[in-house]
């Protein structure tokens, strides 16, 4: 009983097996006979292992594989113990980097004797390499590259190749001994040996351990092999030239060893097939259409016309491919008119039908219709902004200073741009007043309810605008003392109260936005904190609407309606 335990050591290395109850009974016959014929096994292939290294000169690659193949040979035999204590992510981690190495070096040093046939090896080994990198991945919670069932295939059928065409190679290269190639092969072969090593064992023992007995046995294949190819690396046989019908035969070969992997990828598309969905990264990233490589186009569109932004469902629904997007796309391009977008969105079973689709989203895919009547869509950021200063200060120039010769103390004039719909004015306000947004919605509601031009709310009074227009000329100037009040040419005269909690009484810029001054405005609390008189002119007429803001201290809190 306590032999029975140390034969099981001495040939499998390791304790006793889980549930091998070798403290009251002794082992039985299968699985003795099976344990002293891998003794005999297991002693072979160690005497092929441990053989001592050929002499002969080497380069620094060489040196280098030979040190590589045998730290795997020495992983195989004893380092996976120490390693197994490791985490699985370091393991992981160890195979990937200790088989990047061997299978660089494999392709720098064995003589392929044929370009076809390394770029075919090195094919093969990224995919066993890209098969180590999704069992890391596995390791560390992230998304594998194997997770569909068809790639998982072709990176295990990569590392099956990458075995045979490394072992195609040595052949070739005429450095390795008709033993190594022969380890080799049954090292490509021992995945089927196994298995038929398993069917044997059920059929004649019932399985047990008797199976893993002989499996633990054929494991040692491969090192054998790696061994045999570390040991004969110094020598320096040249391989005769190969007839013109044999060269052809192999590359025929490799080219079928290379495509097959990508071939068994291509399959009918069962199901819509999306590059970019409204949940993608990439789709929150907006550029402008001249900012983006004629490549990149097509998936912008498809960004947005998948996009679920702001809890909307996308145009097209999930169900439609993204080729077929993009050839909605450009259909509705061609459209003559909204209704006829519509009926095209319709036909997609597009669930927004109804809304049809921008000009500024369809650019994307017809930049040469869009642009025809829409060139500004056309532009790059840089574009973009260009033009906008541009326009702004083409909008500042056309307005002027109601009162040239009665210069403030702080003083600006510029265009106010406002919301084309149902914006209600612009306000002066303290922007460092803690109740600031308070005071804001306070003289709204005020301009609202009380129906007038200008509405006030302790430091901040909105006012209104008398046409129904989109921006319209403001001056804005800060006195010392109350200026003469001048209602001649005025359509409107109001002066309110106004204070200052924090020194700062000012009017809202655009500062990239598209509502607020064209130019900076400056503070009007020329007093600091404290309260003060707004006096507010206004006039329309044939080139637009003027305003002038005019504020010096007081503290008065009437209201005084000076015209009409």
């Amino acid at each position: 009983m306590i032999g029975d335990a140390w034969l099981w050591v001495a040939v499998e290395w390791s304790p006793p097996s889980y549930g091998l109850p070798f403290t009251d009974q002794e082992l039985d016959t299968p699985t003795t006979v099976a344990l002293v014929m891998a003794a005999v096994v297991k002693a072979a292939f160690l005497w092929l292992i441990l053989r001592a290294p050929a002499p002969g000169p080497m380069d620094r690659r060489t040196k280098a594989l030979r040190r590589l193949l045998y730290l795997t040979v020495a992983y195989d035999l004893v380092l996976w113990y120490p390693l197994a204590l490791l985490p699985d992510t370091v393991v992981a981690a160890f195979d990937l980097a200790l088989w990047t190495s061997l299978n660089v070096l494999f392709l720098l040093v064995i003589r392929w004797r044929s370009r076809a046939l390394r770029a075919t090896a090195g094919t093969m080994f990224t995919l066993e390499l890209a098969g180590m990198a999704d069992a890391l991945l596995d390791e560390l919670d992230l998304p594998e590259l194997g997770s569909n069932d068809a790639v998982g295939f072709v990176l295990a059928l990569g590392g099956a190749a990458a075995i045979v065409l490394t072992v195609i190679g040595q052949r070739r290269d005429g450095r390795w001994s008709r033993g190594t190639l022969v380890a080799g092969w049954a090292f490509v072969g021992s995945f089927a040996l196994m298995i038929s090593v398993v069917a044997l064992a059920d059929t004649l023992f019932s399985g047990g351990l008797v199976e893993g007995i002989a499996l633990d046995a054929l494991g040692l294949v491969p090192a054998v092999w790696l061994a045999a190819t570390a040991r004969e690396l110094p020598t320096d046989i040249g391989p005769a030239d190969r007839p013109p019908a044999r060269r052809r035969e192999l590359r025929v070969a490799m080219a079928a060893v290379a495509l097959l992997p990508i071939v068994a990828l291509v399959h009918p598309e069962q199901s819509a097939h999306h590059s970019y969905t409204g949940w993608s990264l990439d789709c929150y990233d907006r550029p402008d259409y001249g900012d983006l490589k004629p490549s990149e186009r097509d998936a912008a569109f498809l960004c947005r016309a998948r996009s679920t932004e702001g809890g909307v469902p996308p145009i097209f629904p999930d169900t439609v491919p993204d080729q077929a997007v993009l050839a909605y796309g450009r259909a509705l391009c061609r459209a003559k008119d909204r209704e006829e977008q519509q009926d095209l969105l319709k036909r997609a079973g597009s669930e927004r039908s109804a809304w049809g689709m921008d000009p500024w989203d369809l650019v994307y895919v017809c930049p040469e219709v869009v642009g025809a009547t829409h060139p500004e869509l056309l532009r790059s950021a840089e574009e973009q902004k260009a033009a906008n200063d541009a326009y702004i200060a083409e909008a500042n120039a056309r307005c002027r200073d109601p009162w040239p010769r009665t210069k403030g103390v702080a003083q600006a004039t510029a265009n106010y741009f406002l919301f084309v719909d149902g914006d209600p004015g612009y306000l002066v306000h303290d922007p460092r007043d803690q109740a600031a947004e308070q005071a804001a919605g306070l003289a709204m509601d005020r301009v609202y309810d009380d129906d007038t031009l200008i509405g006030v709310g302790g430091s901040a009074v909105l006012v209104g605008h008398v046409e129904d227009v989109s921006d319209l000329c403001l001056t804005v100037k800060a006195f010392r003392a109350a200026p003469p009040r001048r209602v001649a040419g005025w359509d409107y005269v109001n002066e309110v109260p106004i204070v200052s909690r924090s020194g700062q009484l000012t009017v809202p810029e655009m500062d990239g936005g598209d509502v607020g001054a064209g130019a900076p405005m400056p503070n009007l609390a020329i007093r600091g904190k404290g309260r003060y008189r707004l006096r507010v002119y206004v006039r329309a007429d044939d080139s637009g609407e003027q305003h002038l803001v005019v504020v010096f201290p007081g503290a008065s809190r009437k209201r005084l309606q000076l015209k009409p």
